[in-house]
């Protein structure tokens, strides 16, 4: 009893701790959507140039991702993640004093790179730490982190853009400097796994318990796993619907607000933390749903959080200029409630099929997919604002968030895990 108890206090521990890290990932990202307007604005860089660096950033990370999750299943998580950040605060201090495109691009698309050094080690390390049975409620609660981060990007930089007035390039100078902090942070605090941590590993029914079982897997064996496993091929392609809409929505989300609906820079970046802050909720409920009502089966949450995602998009599209402020917040609000669930859910579904054996390499899988999207994301969505005005790249969302739920249905019959193969 006393060791279940020393383990949980762990658990927690690596739960926030890592969670917090990966969070900060997020605020070297994520703080570009809210600079870009004052980019246009000073004239720095075009829409077509920051779309095309959108799009090379994006599959950048996804390759980083995948490449690193071969890496991940076999190197510490801890170091992994620390060097990422610390490499990833370089990169955005840089970012912040360049003033010509191809430097942006430059610095933007290694720090794709880096960033993908992030989630490969934590879905590894996660599933280490949690029982396949809670896997679901808990990487959820852990995946949050997601938004946790986004949200502090949004309000740091609304709050160095508004009332402090200190322009664009602060926001990348500030984030530089915590996340180097937060780095040392990971260093110290983050434990790859219970054996690091000094406590003992709970037992996986159909799983090996430790580190050394898990590491003596060969590369061929974690192949099979990932890539002759059906499900994993499906949701790795809703995948790259999934991020369409959730990168839409963020990464263009201030601009969109201001350009399509007037609404200024400050107050769109309110709104789209109050985007984040839904996504929070909707992440934990869709877990919860999960393990409670579908027994661990995830594609079959993905589904219905899908079909929502589409309506609440198309809702956006549908409401007229001129509404009331609040009723697009809702509709917002909405979007990221169920966009965020098939997020977290893949990851976890894609842990749970590979088993912890391959979970970092199925995740990066999914990811590259998922990064993919960037291709639309960001200069097909430069392409079809441009010539088709924001009405009709909003629209679009719906259809996309559509072709996703197909996908999940094709994998609704899916057993919850992997183990017992």
């Amino acid at each position: 009893m006393k060791d279940e108890e020393s383990f949980r206090k762990a658990q927690r521990t690596f739960i926030f701790s890592s969670a917090l890290v990966y969070a900060f990932f997020y605020l070297t990202r994520k703080n570009l959507s809210m600079a870009q307007p004052g980019m246009l604005e000073e004239g720095v860089i075009s829409t077509y140039a920051l779309g095309t660096m959108l799009s090379v950033h994006g599959i950048i990370y996804g390759l980083s991702r995948f490449v690193n999750g071969f890496w991940a299943d076999r190197l510490n998580g801890r170091v992994f993640m620390t060097i990422g950040l610390a490499a990833s605060a370089l990169m955005n201090f840089l970012f912040g004093c360049s003033s010509v495109s191809i430097l942006f691009a430059v610095f933007w698309v290694l720090n794709g790179w880096t960033q993908g050094m992030g989630f490969p080690p934590c879905a590894k390390m996660l599933t280490h730490w949690i029982h396949p049975k809670e896997l679901a409620t808990k990487m959820s609660a852990w995946n949050t982190s997601h938004s946790f981060g986004a949200v502090m990007a949004l309000g740091l930089c609304s709050l160095l853009l508004g009332p402090l007035c200190l322009g664009w390039r602060w926001c990348f100078y500030v984030p530089a400097v915590l996340a180097a902090l937060v780095a040392i942070f990971c260093f110290f605090k983050v434990k790859d796994s219970p054996a690091e941590a000094g406590v003992e590993e709970l037992e996986i029914e159909g799983g090996k318990k430790d580190c050394e079982a898990v590491s003596s897997v060969t590369f061929a064996e974690r192949r099979r796993l990932v890539f002759g496993n059906r499900v994993i091929w499906l949701i790795a392609l809703a995948n790259f619907f999934v991020y369409i809409v959730r990168f839409g929505f963020l990464d263009w989300g201030p601009t969109f607000l201001k350009q399509f609906k007037g609404i200024p820079v400050a107050k769109g970046g309110l709104m789209t933390i109050a985007f984040e802050l839904a996504a929070v909720v909707g992440t934990i409920f869709a877990g919860w749903i999960t393990d409670k009502w579908f027994k661990g089966r995830g594609v079959r949450t993905c589904v219905f959080c899908m079909l929502f995602a589409a309506l609440f998009a198309f809702g956006f599209w549908y409401l007229p200029n001129g509404a009331p402020i609040w009723q697009a917040t809702i509709l917002l609000m909405g979007a990221g409630f169920c966009i965020y669930g098939p997020q977290a859910l893949i990851g976890i579904v894609a842990a749970n099929q590979a088993t912890k054996e391959a979970a970092a390499m199925a995740n990066g899988f999914t990811g590259i997919m998922g990064y993919l999207s960037t291709l639309v994301s960001g200069i097909g969505v430069a392409f079809i604002k441009t010539h088709y005005g924001w009405g009709a790249t909003l629209c679009s969302f719906s259809l996309f968030a559509l072709l996703g739920m197909a996908l999940f249905m094709c994998a609704w019959n899916a057993k919850a895990d992997g183990y017992k193969k």
